[in-house]
């Protein structure tokens, strides 16, 4: 494997500008074309398709990947702790478990074992129903520097670097 790059969550590759650039593994837990019908936001066909295609399924929280392997991790686990089962933005997002602390604690977790010295995690976090800073305090280390984004800022990107000696 030559990929310096992993999207262990990668969902339908929203945020990529090559979502299908070769120096990238793209993962996610799920395997799935959904399509929903409605005439909702303009759509005049009435029909959305969100396809999640990863490169390998994968889960966040034990990644199947030696210490060390990548040069950058970009992190946007599911955000959301309420929607319904079969709702497009569990569909789209994600959802989280009842145990999501301790599932982001292992993800952060993961993801920078994974991550050489020196490399860089970039996490994507939208905090509509949780709050980045409950977020940032399942992280052994600090964020370098971030940004919120978004109509109502809600969505904040950080980035990590991670040092040599830390886990």
């Amino acid at each position: 494997m030559n990929e310096p790059v992993l999207d262990p969550c990668c969902g339908s590759r929203m945020m990529w500008f090559d979502r299908k650039h070769p120096d990238v593994v793209f993962g996610d837990q799920r395997t799935e074309v959904v399509t929903v019908t409605d005439r909702s936001n303009g759509n005049a066909s009435g029909t959305r398709v969100l396809r999640i295609e990863p490169d390998l399924e994968m889960d966040f929280r034990a990644l199947p990947y030696a210490d060390e392997t990548f040069s950058l991790v970009a992190f946007d686990p599911p955000h959301l702790t309420h929607a319904g089962p079969r709702s497009w933005l569990a569909a789209k997002y994600g959802k989280l478990g009842p145990d999501w602390r301790e599932d982001l604690r292992r993800g952060f977790t993961e993801c920078l074992r994974v991550l050489r010295p020196d490399g860089v995690l970039v996490f994507k976090w939208n905090e509509n129903q949780v709050k980045v800073a409950e977020v940032l305090a399942l992280c052994s280390i600090r964020p370098l520097f971030g940004h919120p984004t978004g109509r109502k800022g809600l969505t904040h990107w950080l980035v990590f670097m991670k040092t040599k000696g830390q886990p």
